[in-house]
């Protein structure tokens, strides 16, 4: 049977889909029936399985090279396949070897795994199918080396005692002009170079403070300045240094960078951004969108994006309850949110807790917006109430009609009852 031999690559390809005859008939579809039956026996060798299997009756000499056998085996489906390994010498061969020994193509084994529990040693290989690439997982470093230059890590803590961890960014605004052709009121500088050396101490500090395997990080809108020098929501004219384009490579090349930087050292990352805000808006959303598409197919099992298009929304982890807003959404608020809680906000946020039942947690209501970091924990004993201050410095026109206000950003780690704050001021 040995003039058989090279029809073994295709016989292991039809195995699990058909019974001997079948492949029998699918191969040789002009032979004659004595060709057919002779070839169905060869096919019934190649399947080789074990008498405890119950398809063979009596056992088939152990070479299929020579037509000494007097093997009956029946035509149903087997179990398992037994395609021995073992050489001539009595060795196991390699799967170079292998391959040779049975008229294998080696260049199209795709995977083997030798088994060797099952009393025959054979090789479980998985072929690349025809005319047909490999099918690799996605080398997102080959591809991006040259173009996504990594954030550099001062140092790797292992204290990991809290449940998880929390980091809060909000109002990135790129793309803002914060210095109008040299003669703002204070001078500063919001320029790529600039948003990435923040993004670095961010990262830095965030891993500093690391107390858990598990990150959520919270972007709380205004990641975007505007489109086309106006804000999303029109009618207000701002000050830009990048145009639409570069403002979104930059806005997405922060977020990829900033998730490959953590992700070495947080087993699992939840990211929220919001997109239903005042300034970024559309925009916002998508940027956000590519992001998501992008860093979830990268990070397929540990890493989830939610982009809150709501502009109230609520996430639960544990005991917690974290309430997220912007605080002026992307067409109605004019005033929003304020930086200190006053009656109507209080009834307001409760109103949502009740309305979601929401009692049974510990609930923090965080919002971005103003620019300042306030954090009123004790005017409501139904939440807390968390305004944080803005990553970039202010605008020229908030520099003119208010003040020049600090940039900062804030980390958290949670315990079962108790939790750290970590506030970093520029």
């Amino acid at each position: 049977m040995s003039k058989w031999k090279s029809y073994n690559s295709e016989i292991i390809k039809l195995l699990p889909l058909h019974n001997n005859t079948k492949i029998a008939e699918m191969l040789l579809v002009n032979g004659t029936y004595k060709q057919i039956e002779t070839f169905r026996r060869y096919v019934s060798i190649v399947r080789g399985v074990t008498p405890a299997e119950g398809n063979v009756i009596s056992r088939q000499n152990k070479d299929i090279d020579t037509e000494e056998t007097e093997t009956v085996i029946n035509d149903y489906e087997p179990k398992k396949m037994i395609f021995t390994a073992i050489g001539n010498d009595g060795k196991i061969m390699d799967i170079e070897k292998y391959c040779k020994h049975w008229g294998l193509d080696h260049d199209k084994v795709r995977s083997f795994k030798l088994v060797s529990h099952t009393g025959i040693p054979f090789y479980n290989i998985a072929f690349y199918e025809k005319d047909t690439e490999e099918n690799k997982e996605i080398d997102f470093e080959s591809i991006f080396k040259n173009k996504i230059e990594p954030i550099y890590i001062k140092k790797k803590l292992d204290y990991n005692t809290a449940s998880f961890d929390r980091a809060v960014i909000t109002d990135i605004h790129i793309g803002m002009d914060v210095n109008k052709d040299g003669y703002s009121l204070y001078d500063g500088v919001w320029d790529e170079q600039e948003i990435f050396n923040s993004l670095e101490i961010f990262v830095n500090e965030t891993i500093e403070n690391k107390r858990s395997d598990t990150l959520l990080i919270h972007e709380l809108g205004d990641f975007m300045d505007g489109w086309d020098g106006y804000t999303t929501r029109g009618g207000h004219k701002l000050p830009q240094n990048m145009d639409n384009q570069k403002a979104f490579d930059v806005a997405l090349l922060f977020k990829i960078k900033m998730i490959d930087a953590l992700f070495t050292h947080y087993t699992k990352i939840k990211v929220v951004n919001i997109c239903n805000d005042n300034h970024a808006g559309s925009f916002g959303y998508v940027v956000n969108s590519a992001f998501k598409t992008y860093i979830e197919l990268k990070y397929p099992e540990n890493v989830e994006v939610i982009n809150q298009r709501k502009f109230i929304d609520h996430y639960i982890i544990g005991n917690r309850c974290f309430i997220l807003t912007h605080g002026k959404d992307d067409k109605s608020l004019k005033f929003g949110f304020k930086p200190k809680l006053d009656p109507v906000q209080i009834e307001k946020i409760k109103n949502y807790i009740d309305e979601y039942k929401l009692h049974q947690y510990k609930i923090e209501f965080s919002k971005g917006d103003s620019h300042q970091l306030l954090f009123d924990l004790t005017s409501s004993t139904a939440f807390e109430y968390q305004n944080f201050g803005a990553f970039s410095p202010p605008s020229d026109w908030v520099k003119t009609n208010f003040k020049n206000t600090l940039r900062c950003f804030t980390t958290f780690n949670y315990y079962e009852t108790q939790k750290t704050t970590n506030n970093y001021i520029f």
